[in-house]
């Protein structure tokens, strides 16, 4: 098969079956498609649209993130999952601002000199904000490429340098088209070609699919279960931040302690919350979202 062929195949198939997401909206600007990439990371997008939807509504440019506290940021993030990405992202407004006068950047090295921007966002925003010619690749991309094009069942867990050649070599030569072809491969990825579950029978690629040729082959490594979350300490930091996002003021440490009972657990599930910038101690005996500011006094 041709990367042509293929390429023609799946962009046409996305621009015609294409999910109506907000972020893919002709007037959504490069800050909006930022903020979507942040939050598509580990999470669905069902639950990311609301959530993107109340952030832009909340700081529609980066200055006015910037402008609010690390506390505000986390809150506003609610229950997104990894609540870091949400000071990374206020750090990156601030960065916006400062290097670049508010706007975000089109070259691809100022956006990877960005705070939390790392080699996936920044070339999605490079090609979807400003339709720029880069490989795009997420773990759907890479299992696209690696069954239709290697015959492979999947890709492996992390994205390798010869993965964005194998993608690159794929888009066409004109920046729009490969844009284009950038998000064309990643929805193929996460509505028919899935991990577990592919639908074949949709793929606009099937008949030329190595990976179908090959007669499906399962992988022969160890495959990645799904990670645990009740009882560890991820569940922990989410009940301690939940409480600590609710509150109006700091936190006396003897309401965080009615949280969870094992007072190991808590203390290193509270010291990594720390650690990780989202709370900080007022005193010795209590604790705040970082960078909180107390109400005013009526």
């Amino acid at each position: 098969m041709s990367a042509p062929t293929f390429t023609t195949r799946v962009s046409r198939w996305y621009q015609e079956n294409a999910r109506d997401l907000p972020w893919r909206g002709p007037d959504v600007s490069p800050w909006a498609i930022l903020v979507s990439e942040v939050m598509l990371q580990q999470t669905p997008v069902v639950r990311v649209v609301p959530a993107w939807q109340a952030w832009l509504a909340r700081w529609p440019e980066p200055a006015a993130l910037a402008a609010d506290t690390p506390a505000e940021a986390i809150r506003m993030w609610g229950r997104l999952g990894y609540p870091r990405r949400a000071v990374r992202l206020r750090e990156c407004a601030v960065a916006i601002v400062q290097r670049h006068g508010g706007r975000v950047p089109d070259r691809l090295d100022q956006l990877l000199a960005l705070p939390g921007i790392g080699t996936y966002t920044a070339r999605a925003v490079a090609a979807f904000a400003y339709g720029q010619r880069h490989p795009v690749v997420d773990t759907n991309v890479r299992r696209v490429v690696a069954r239709a094009v290697a015959g492979e069942p999947d890709a492996g867990p992390v994205t390798r340098p010869a993965d964005l050649v194998a993608t690159e070599e794929l888009l066409p030569a004109e920046p729009a088209a490969a844009a284009l072809a950038s998000a064309a491969f990643m929805e193929l990825g996460a509505v028919v070609c899935t991990a577990r579950a592919p639908r074949c029978d949709r793929c606009p690629v099937e008949s030329v699919c190595a990976w179908r040729a090959s007669g499906q082959p399962a992988p022969t490594g160890p495959t990645r279960r799904p990670q645990r979350y009740a009882g560890t300490d991820r569940q922990v930091r989410g009940l301690l931040l939940g409480v600590l996002r609710e509150a109006t003021g700091p936190v006396p440490r003897q309401r965080l302690d009615q949280v969870w009972a094992d007072d190991v657990q808590r203390s290193r599930a509270l010291a990594a919350l720390v650690q990780d910038g989202l709370v900080e101690p007022v005193d010795d005996s209590s604790f705040r979202l970082t960078g909180d500011t107390p109400l005013p006094t009526p």
